[in-house]
Parts: structure tokens; C-alpha cells; sequence
């Protein structure tokens, strides 16, 4: 609701007051950011010509002054650039707040970062602050947040947003927590843009429950198509890097899909004064650690022989895929470890003797909470240490000795293909079978996840103890598998899990619920449900609900009085997809011609590259301008478009147990969708 122009006058007085504060708060801090610079560069100049005077007392006094000021100059450098940030749009809402215990009103004006005036009083308030939960969370009436030093309660009298745009006042809206305020429904109506943006000024109550939760140490996230779950995890990363002391960026890691979505989302973070966070892919970490094979068959490549019926053996994959053959492995596994040990007495030097009875006994007892090959590497240090004289000069010779006189080898794909012939894998299999996955140069997606649980078992996962947050997206996508290994490797990290069942596009592994995660994790998890999709139209939605049988999805965009476009029966291709693709590049920013798999997005390609400045996407893509793009289904999760074309030709077209990749296709269009069928 607009507010009256009284009010409106005194908003623009108050946004003049702000912004001269504000231009002068960054004139002063640029001088001191210079200042500082000079007077560090002058002192370090200082320490050097006297540093042949210094004892070594003195010299570790002047490296610690020294990283003092650099460290107070990056804050001040950092809060500076932030303040230039706001530089031409200095708030986006305010409250005002009655605290009930001493009746104080408090106007809190909310921005991305916070302002105070020469009396230290605040004249902006980080949204990230406890008091501007209060916007988020309530409409006007009796309400309450929670600071470090406990609960306060009072009265939320006015909740307001503003439209400032170079500094000029262009609207100002009073509003309780109805989803269809004018500043959300305004925004949503806009076309998108190449990259994911902050949605800070919009954030809705259910999506703040996850952005704001410190108490539960692990969140599982189950949200439709559309409800803003990336977003929200990198809402939560600028968060956490507020609230949580000593918490950098480079203790944060995002898992993402693919690099296309990272790249997707590299601007949100900086837009709110954050650093970007360490990002990998799950193929990254396997890539890195299975040494073995020249390369890792990337996780679209794995789902495109699927759907592109180029598998030759389906069940093999299922059951490689399965919860069953992690306890198979398990117990194989066990077995392996139970049963090593060393054949022979060995002796070094002509000299040193021990006896095979006294390895196997420090091999099964004595270092048995260590991986096996871990073991080989403590009981050759000790043997060095016992011999030498708490040396460890002779180790390497040691561990030689042990490993030849053991009864295995350091072979994980023999140690792999031993287990498909073993009587705990519960598909039978020949040798040239086995070794026809095995005796590759690229390793099969598959074969990786388990390949790499095998390796770690038996040398221990790769510990990153400098990790504390792990942001894992598309998270139906990963099995249990993945999962364990993630925790093992991650072992004191709390993790945010989003991801949406109904976009499972990984037809050998299903959920039931994303709650089901809960069990792979020690410390408690808080599973929560986001329902309200904001992407697609409710034309669009009506239409995606009936792919799946939905009927929980709530749209909040407003009704585009445009139907989805159904082609059937097309006799001439060309011209017809000629004719909408015109329609849709000129009628918005951008435009994603979908299709089922990469043949068919190569097909389409040759037919229209000469008539657009197109591009197509496949996996290796890391880079491309969203006005008009080619992709398969698998590849564009987590991105939108304002129009979406989606195409599959009759003899390829979507079965019934493909349907959650046609679901994920449809809901990439935000305004209109168009599908030949």
C-alpha cells in the first residue's frame, strides 16, 4: 500500500539525511583506508632498515604489529567497499519496533551493510542484524527475536520497503507479510538476467527459517521447482559469515551440479559484500583422488547414457548405484582387512629381525582403529624408532620389507575387481565383464563413487579440517554413497542439503523424502519444506503440476494470462520453430530451446545456428549468455529463463518413468512455455 504524501515527503528527507551521511562516511574511511596503506607501508620500511638491530624478541613483536594493521586495514577496505555498494541505494525497508519491556520505539532502517553516525548511534542496520529478522518473520502485531544476550519482545507497529534508484525516492510501500506486496510481485515480474541475483529485499518468511537457523548443527532442505533454494543457501553462507565468529569464506564449500550453476551464481555473494566461497563438483573430488584412471566420466555424461538408451546393462548400474552394495562392500571390505597379514619374518640389514607374528599382531591390534594402509606406514615408523634410536631414516626400507612380505597388494582395481567376483557382490559377473569397466582409461561415473569409497576405506578419505560449512545443492542427485563419503571427508563440518525429490534426474536412485538423509548424519538434522514456487508463471505451474501429479505447489507470481503452447503433429520443423523462436527473442530477454538429451540439442543446433546468434550447452561448458541457448534437460537444472521452447521429436520422446526430467525441463521457463510434442 502506497503511503500518503506527507509520509512520502518525509521519507525523502530522511534518504537525503542518509546519503549525505553516507558520502561522507565513505570521503572519510577512503582517506584513513589510504592512510593506513601509507603509514603500514612507512612502518614495514622501518623494521627493515633497523632489522640487523633487532634481537629475535623484537622481530617477532614487529611481524605481530605488522599483521595487527594489515588485518584492521582489509576490515576497513572490506566495510568501505560494502558502503560503496549501498552508495546509490542506501536501505530497501524499514520497521518500526516497541520494545514491551521499557516501551522504547525504535526505526529501523535495513540495508546490506550497517551506518553509524559520528555518535556511534545506528542510522542502518545489516539485514543480517537479530532486530531485522523482525521484517522478515512477522507482520505488524506482537512479535520477538532472539539476540546473543536472549529473547526480546515487543510490538512490530509498521513494516515499509522502498524504490530508491540512484539515490531518488521512487516508491515507498507500507505492508504486512502478504507474499503479494508490490516491491515481490514487481521484481518477479522483471525478465532474468545472466546470473542469480540477491533477493535480500524479498526474502519470504519460510525461506528466512532456513537462512537464520544456528541452532541445528545440519539443515535438510526439500524444495519445489522454483522456491529459491539456491538463493536461500547463499542467503545462509552471508549469514553465517556474519553471525558466526572467525568464519571466512574459505571455511565455507559449495557442491554444485556442475560448473555452468557455478558460474550461474558467482554474483550473489560479492552483491552482498561477501567473498565467494570455495565451490567444487563431486566429480572434482573423485578426479582428485582416484589417481588410477587418466579421468572421471562427468555426472551428466553418466545420465546422458541413460537417457540416451546407450547403457547396455541397466541392472549392473542399478545395483551399483544401490543401498544394498554398500553393505556388500562393506562386509567384503571387512573381510579383506581381517584377513591381511604378513607371511614371512623380515630382516634389515642382515640384522634387524621381526618376526611375522609380531607384525600381524601390531597389524590386527595394536594400530587396527587405522585404515589397513595406514597401519603399514605407523608399524614402519615404529620399527625404524625401536632399531634406530627413535629415528625414522630407515621407515621406507622398512615399509618395503612389510609389503612385500604381505599377502595383498596396494592394487585397488584388482582389490575392485575381486570384489565382483567374490561371493559378496550379488551380481554374478565373468572376467571379461568386469574387466571391461575396470580396464578403462576413463573410469565410468559409477565405478568412481565406488573406486573412491574402496581407496578410502583402505588409506583413509582426504580430511579437510579447514572446511566447517558444506553447502551441498541438488542434493536428490547424490546417493547414499556420496553422502557417506561427503561426511567422512568433512568429518566436524555442519552441512546444508537442498534439493527437490520431484527434480531427480538420476534414474538408477530415488528417495522417498530428503528426510531420509537424516540417518547418514550423527548430529541432529532439522528437515524443512519449502512449498511456494516464485520462478513460473501459475499457467506454467498448473501445467508442470499435472507432469508429476502434483497438487502441494502454491505459485506466487501473478496470473500472465498466457497459456502453455502444446505443437502437435508438426509437419514443417523448421519454419515452425523459426516462427516461435522470432515470437520468443522478441518478446524476452532470454530463451532456452530444451531438449531430452544432447543428440537432439545437436540436431536442432545444425537446423537454426544460421538464422541466431545461438549457443548450445553441454557439459564442459562454463561461460554462455543466456538470450538464446541450446541445452539438455540435465544440464539446465538450477537455471531459468523467461521462455522456454521444449522440444523431443517422436521417436525419443519422454516415457513415463522419464517424466522427472520433462518436469525439470518445463520448470526453467519463468513467463511462457511452448513444447512440441
Amino acid at each position: 500500500m502506497a503511503v500518503t504524501t506527507e509520509e512520502f515527503t518525509k521519507e525523502k528527507k530522511i534518504l537525503r539525511l542518509t546519503t549525505k551521511l553516507l558520502n561522507n562516511t565513505i570521503e572519510d574511511l577512503k582517506k584513513e583506508v589510504k592512510d593506513d596503506f601509507d603509514n603500514l607501508k612507512e612502518f614495514k620500511k622501518l623494521v627493515w632498515d633497523n632489522s640487523n638491530t633487532f634481537d629475535d624478541g623484537d622481530i617477532v613483536q614487529a611481524r605481530l604489529a605488522t599483521s595487527g594493521e594489515e588485518e584492521k586495514n582489509i576490515k576497513k577496505q572490506k566495510y568501505f567497499k560494502k558502503l560503496k555498494q549501498i552508495e546509490k541505494k542506501p536501505y530497501f525497508a524499514s520497521i518500526v519496533f516497541e520494545d514491551s519491556e521499557d516501551n522504547e520505539i525504535f526505526n529501523i532502517y535495513i540495508s546490506l551493510t550497517y551506518l553509524k553516525d559520528k555518535n556511534l548511534n545506528n542510522i542502518l542496520y545489516d539485514w543480517r542484524s537479530p532486530i531485522c529478522s523482525l521484517f522478515y518473520d512477522y507482520e505488524t502485531g506482537p512479535c520477538s527475536y532472539t539476540t546473543p544476550a536472549g529473547q526480546i519482545t515487543g510490538f512490530l507497529k509498521r513494516k515499509r520497503q522502498y524504490k530508491i534508484e540512484e539515490n531518488i525516492l521512487q516508491g515507498v510501500f507500507d505492508n504486512s507479510l502478504n507474499i503479494d506486496d508490490e516491491i515481490l510481485q514487481d521484481i518477479l515480474s522483471t525478465e532474468s538476467s545472466e546470473k542469480m541475483k540477491n533477493v535480500v529485499n524479498t526474502i519470504q518468511q519460510e525461506q528466512n527459517q532456513v537462512i537464520r537457523n544456528i541452532a541445528d548443527h545440519n539443515l535438510i532442505v526439500q524444495g519445489i521447482a522454483g522456491s529459491g533454494k539456491t538463493t536461500v543457501a547463499l542467503h545462509r553462507i552471508a549469514f553465517l559469515l556474519y553471525r558466526i565468529e572467525n568464519l571466512t569464506s574459505n571455511n565455507i564449500l559449495i557442491f554444485s551440479p556442475n560448473n555452468i550453476f557455478t558460474e550461474y551464481i558467482s554474483d550473489v555473494l560479492p552483491s552482498l559484500g561477501e567473498n565467494n566461497t570455495l565451490q567444487t563438483t563431486f566429480n572434482d573430488y573423485l578426479s582428485n583422488f582416484i589417481s588410477e584412471y587418466k579421468n572421471v566420466e562427468e555426472f551428466t555424461d553418466f545420465i546422458a547414457r541413460y537417457y540416451s538408451y546407450s547403457e547396455t546393462n541397466p541392472d549392473l548400474i542399478l545395483y551399483k548405484q544401490s543401498d544394498e552394495i554398500i553393505e556388500n562392500l562393506d562386509n567384503y571390505l571387512e573381510n579383506y582387512v581381517n584377513n591381511c597379514k604378513c607371511l614371512n619374518d623380515i630382516t634389515e640389514s642382515q640384522i634387524h629381525k621381526v618376526s611375522k607374528e609380531e607384525i600381524n599382531q601390531m597389524i590386527q591390534y595394536k594400530y587396527n582403529v587405522m585404515p589397513l594402509f595406514e597401519r603399514f606406514d605407523e608399524i614402519s615408523k615404529k620399527l625404524s624408532a625401536t632399531f634406530y634410536k627413535g629415528q625414522q631414516k630407515k621407515a621406507a626400507t622398512f615399509k618395503k620389507l612389510l609389503k612385500d612380505n604381505l599377502n595383498i597388494k596396494q592394487d585397488y582395481k584388482e582389490i575392485y575387481f575381486n570384489f565382483f567376483k567374490s561371493d559378496y557382490c550379488k551380481i554374478k559377473l565373468s572376467d571379461s565383464e568386469i574387466k571391461s569397466f575396470i580396464n578403462k582409461e576413463i573410469i565410468n561415473y559409477e565405478d568412481a563413487l565406488l573406486f573412491s569409497y574402496i581407496k578410502g576405506y583402505l588409506e583413509g578419505f582426504p580430511y579437510e579440517n579447514s572446511i566447517k560449512e558444506v553447502i551441498i545443492d541438488e542434493a536428490q542427485d547424490y546417493n547414499k554413497l556420496q553422502y557417506i563419503i561427503i561426511s567422512k571427508i568433512f568429518k566436524k563440518a555442519d552441512f546444508t542439503i537442498l534439493g527437490d525429490i520431484n527434480q531427480n534426474i538420476n534414474p538408477y536412485y530415488k528417495y522417498n523424502s530428503l528426510a531420509d538423509l537424516k540417518k547418514v548424519f550423527k548430529e541432529e538434522c532439522k528437515y524443512i519444506e519449502l512449498l511456494k514456487t516464485y520462478r513460473s508463471s501459475p499457467e506454467i505451474i498448473e501445467y508442470t503440476n499435472k507432469i508429476l501429479n502434483l497438487s502441494h505447489v502454491n505459485a506466487i507470481r501473478r496470473k500472465t494470462n498466457k497459456p502453455v503452447i502444446i505443437r502437435k503433429n508438426i509437419k514443417d520443423l523448421k519454419t515452425m520453430l523459426i516462427n516461435d523462436i522470432n515470437y520468443l527473442i522478441n518478446e524476452y530477454q532470454s530463451c532456452a530451446i530444451i531438449t531430452k538429451d544432447m543428440k537432439e540439442a545437436d540436431k536442432l543446433y545444425s537446423l537454426v545456428k544460421d538464422y541466431y546468434d545461438i549457443s548450445i550447452i553441454d557439459g564442459n561448458t562454463k561461460k554462455f549468455h543466456k538470450d538464446l541457448v541450446i541445452i539438455p534437460a540435465y544440464i539446465a537444472k538450477g537455471l531459468e529463463f523467461d521462455s522456454v521452447l521444449i522440444y523431443n521429436n517422436r521417436e525419443n520422446s519422454y516415457r513415463k518413468n522419464e517424466r522427472n526430467l520433462l518436469y525439470v525441463a518445463c520448470t526453467r521457463a519463468q513467463h511462457e512455455l511452448c513444447i512440441y510434442n
